[in-house]
This record gives structure tokens, C-alpha cells and sequence, in this order.
């Protein structure tokens, strides 16, 4: 699969979990925890691979101010997960946390599939390599988060993750 057809899945998996979340009163934790576990890795796997590689093919352009905002992006929403994460659903404001969160998540998608994706196309980007590779990271990072769900259901400490840390400090 190539990279910008993965990346715009993983965009509607999540649209799905936040529509879900706006509908569904009984599961809105469990709705909320999946929304950040997909949108960690998601922005991982673009931080890591996607935008060094757009980077690069984008050479001397003007794609690194698409790619600058993404990351700043990213950072924000990371903020947003982190909150929600540990305070969780007895959080007062858990519900406009998760609320915003979309809407972050929203204009992000927005521009990237608007503005980012289709400056990629053009940019020479073998997007078929690109794309398996970032397959490959997602289900490394995938079979992660699933070790970390204890047998009993609790969750670990989500704080120490790998890619809560490394995040846009990692380039290749």
C-alpha cells in the first residue's frame, strides 16, 4: 500500500472512533483511549518516517512549512492525548479534551490531504516504498501497544513509551 493511501486510512479510522465517541455515552473511555493509541502511533510513524522522506524529496521547496506546521500539529494534539490519557474519563473536562482533540485531528487532516499529499505526489517520492515501510513500523508499534494491556485489562504506564518521548526529535 502506498504511503498517502495508508496515512488517509488511518485519517478515517480515526473519524469513525471520534463520530463514535460524539454518539456513544456508554463506551466514551474506551472509545477515548482507542482514539489516542491510534493517533500515537500514527503520528509516530509520520514523524519517524512520512515527513523525513517528504523532507528530503522536497529538496530546496517550500513543503518544509507544510511539514513544520504537521510537527507543531503533532505536538498539540500530543498535549491534548497526554491529558486525556491521564486524568481520563473522571476528568471534568475529559469530554471537551476528546472534543477538541478531533478537532485538532480534523484541521490536520485537512491540510495534509488538501495541501501535503498532493505536493508529495509530485515530489518524486517512491510512495509504494515509503508506504511499506511505514506498514511495517504501525505493526511493530501496533503489537506494542497490545503487550502493554495487561491480562486483566488495566493498562500500563503509558507515560514511558517509547513514542511518547521520541517523537519529532527522531529524523533520519
Amino acid at each position: 500500500m502506498d504511503a498517502i493511501t495508508l496515512l488517509k486510512q488511518d485519517h478515517q479510522e480515526v473519524k469513525a472512533l471520534f463520530d463514535a465517541f460524539q454518539q456513544d455515552d456508554a463506551d466514551k473511555a474506551e472509545i477515548a483511549i482507542e482514539v489516542c493509541r491510534l493517533l500515537t502511533i500514527h503520528a509516530q510513524i509520520e514523524e519517524e518516517i512520512f515527513y523525513p522522506a517528504a523532507r528530503e524529496a522536497f529538496g530546496n521547496d517550500d513543503g518544509d512549512d507544510l511539514l513544520d506546521e504537521a510537527e507543531v500539529e503533532h505536538a498539540s494534539a500530543k498535549d491534548l492525548i497526554a491529558q486525556i490519557e491521564e486524568l481520563g474519563e473522571s476528568d471534568d473536562l475529559f469530554e471537551a479534551k476528546v472534543k477538541v482533540l478531533g478537532e485538532y485531528v480534523q484541521h490536520h487532516v485537512k491540510e495534509e490531504e488538501g495541501e501535503l499529499f498532493p505536493k508529495v505526489k509530485t515530489s518524486g517520492l517512491n510512495l509504494d516504498a515509503v508506504g511499506s515501510e511505514l506498514e511495517k513500523r504501525k505493526k511493530v508499534l501496533l503489537s506494542d501497544a497490545a503487550r502493554e494491556i495487561a491480562p486483566s485489562g488495566a493498562r500500563g504506564d503509558r507515560r514511558s513509551r517509547p513514542e511518547r518521548n521520541g517523537g519529532s526529535q527522531q529524523r533520519r
